[in-house]
């Protein structure tokens, strides 16, 4: 860059890679005895690669993910994301109050002789089955200890009742000839037993028949 004087001024032109800008300094000559009050502008000088980043940055670019081993300083520099493959799938988690009625110790079983002292509910009819309402007072059931209301119904001594209706589950509590009668609950809502998140058929039957 070739410096060039005009008179008391001094005039230069400064070209840039990515843009031509033209400063002009003015700086006038002021001789040692001059009382006159001196005169500074100032110009600010921008780096190299100002204005590139508003330039390439946009809307969509800082939405655009970028694999992570694929990440240069350049896409740090113009802050476009960058996600590995572990960030960007999705975990589903379940709910707070979630029961799970494909694992074992969310059931249990008492072995009651008649009266049981229990008092059953069936659920809505798109699930089918009954659930305990409550126990009376100073029944076998309470007593026991094992049983609490919103126990879900499964299965009397050897055979499945969950799904059935009213009548059908109660009867067969009702036909039992043993001295005893075992019942097994699910500790949990009809939904977690029933809905899409339910026991398989499968795996309810294999857990009846050992249980």
């Amino acid at each position: 860059m070739k410096p060039i004087l005009f008179a008391n001024f001094f005039y230069a032109t400064i070209t840039l890679t990515s843009q031509t800008s033209v400063i002009v300094a003015f700086a006038p000559k002021l001789q040692p005895s001059c009382d006159s009050t001196k005169l500074v502008r100032r110009t600010q000088l921008y780096g190299l690669f100002d204005g590139m980043k508003e330039a390439f940055t946009a809307p969509a670019l800082e939405r655009s993910t970028l694999d992570a081993n694929r990440e240069t300083p350049i896409d740090r520099w113009m802050g476009w994301n960058v996600k590995s493959e572990d960030s960007t799938s999705s975990v589903s988690k379940a709910p707070a109050n979630f029961v799970d009625s494909m694992d074992g110790s969310n059931y249990v079983s008492a072995l009651l002789s008649k009266p049981m002292g229990i008092v059953f509910e069936e659920n809505d009819e798109e699930y089918g089955g009954i659930f305990v309402l409550s126990l009376s007072e100073g029944g076998n059931a309470e007593i026991d200890g094992k049983i609490k209301p919103g126990d879900q119904l499964v299965a009397v001594n050897d055979k499945k009742v969950a799904g059935m209706q009213f009548d059908d589950a109660l009867g067969t509590i009702v036909e039992a000839s043993t001295e005893k009668t075992r019942l097994v609950f699910f500790r949990g809502d009809e939904v977690q037993l029933y809905g899409p998140t339910g026991a398989s058929k499968e795996w309810l039957d294999e857990f009846i028949a050992k249980a």
